[in-house]
């Protein structure tokens, strides 16, 4: 049995010279616990993405299961922060000095929030798509978050356009009549009476920021807390009938385009003062078969591009 293994990676010459941007792994399999402000420790099984950069132009390749072993570390012995996040990427550069000065990581994963009713005091689960990202170069440390959140959004135009078809139906129905009060109450809470809805659709804000290098902790139940108090109608977990009465009664104060949602969330991000900052709206048209989009960056001449 031989005394030492070959390490082709460092002993073999490349095939063809050259620096590569990244070199990795991809989905690896990792459970977390996730450390965030106003939350538990919260365990999470996420998706993780390790590389480094290959900036020895005759290196063969790099060592991948350096990679992995770091975020097992992570895994098994630390909460996920971004402190432990930096220490991860450094023991990547580390790991292959010589080969390597650029590092970066991505954990995608689903965080499960207890979110209340709107009226009936019932609660339910409801799980949040989250993406954090972070590169370390030349000792600058770079994070960002990303969470999607679901919201109901009604068509201002559609709202009109019904609006309008109930005054029509009322005319019709009252044009020779002396007004009764009881009549008209009674009439309003027939089909005949409301006789058109506008449409309304399950939408979905997809959000990025850029974290301070210097910050200390994740606050991911704030930035979602953040956008649904902005956008009026997120999507419900537990629900009675009073809560889908007061959800109607949102959705019809709240009407919005995508540009409408757009704008929104750009003047909440702005006024937060975030580092960076991107959004897209997705409406997804009930009464079209194609989507409504739109987006919104901060602007910055290297920040985030649409």
């Amino acid at each position: 049995m031989p005394t030492s293994m070959p390490d082709i990676a460092h002993s073999a010459d490349a095939l063809q010279e050259g620096k590569l941007d990244w070199v990795g792994m991809g989905n690896i399999e990792l459970p977390l616990l996730l450390s965030s402000k106003g939350m538990n420790d919260t365990p999470v099984t996420a998706k993780a993405d390790a590389f480094v950069s290959l900036d020895r132009e005759d290196a063969k390749g790099i060592h991948m299961s350096r990679l992995f072993l770091a975020l097992d570390s992570l895994s098994c012995e630390q909460t996920l922060t971004p402190a432990t996040i930096r220490s991860v990427l450094d023991s990547f550069i580390t790991s292959h000095e010589g080969l390597s000065h650029s590092a970066k990581v991505t954990f995608h994963f689903e965080l499960p929030l207890r979110r209340a009713s709107l009226l009936s005091g019932k609660q339910g689960w409801k799980n949040y798509p989250v993406v954090i990202t972070a590169n370390l170069t030349n000792g600058q440390f770079n994070l960002e978050l990303a969470v999607d959140v679901t919201y109901s959004s009604t068509c201002p135009c559609s709202a009109a356009l019904a609006r309008q078809l109930i005054q029509n139906a009322f005319e019709e129905k009252f044009a020779d009549q002396s007004l009764d009060h009881a009549s008209v109450h009674a009439w309003l809470g027939t089909t005949e009476g409301i006789l058109a809805t506008p449409h309304s659709q399950r939408s979905v804000t997809n959000i990025k920021v850029k974290l301070d290098e210097h910050c200390q902790e994740f606050d991911i139940l704030g930035l979602v807390n953040m956008v649904e108090d902005e956008l009026k109608t997120p999507v419900q977990a537990a629900v009675k009938r009073e809560d889908e009465q007061e959800f109607a009664r949102l959705n019809g104060q709240n009407l919005m385009f995508c540009e409408d949602a757009a704008r929104k969330l750009k003047a909440l991000f702005e006024a937060e003062n975030y580092p960076d900052y991107y959004i897209k709206i997705n409406h997804y048209e009930s009464l079209h078969a194609h989507d409504a989009v739109a987006y919104a960056v901060k602007g910055l001449k290297d920040g985030y591009r649409v």
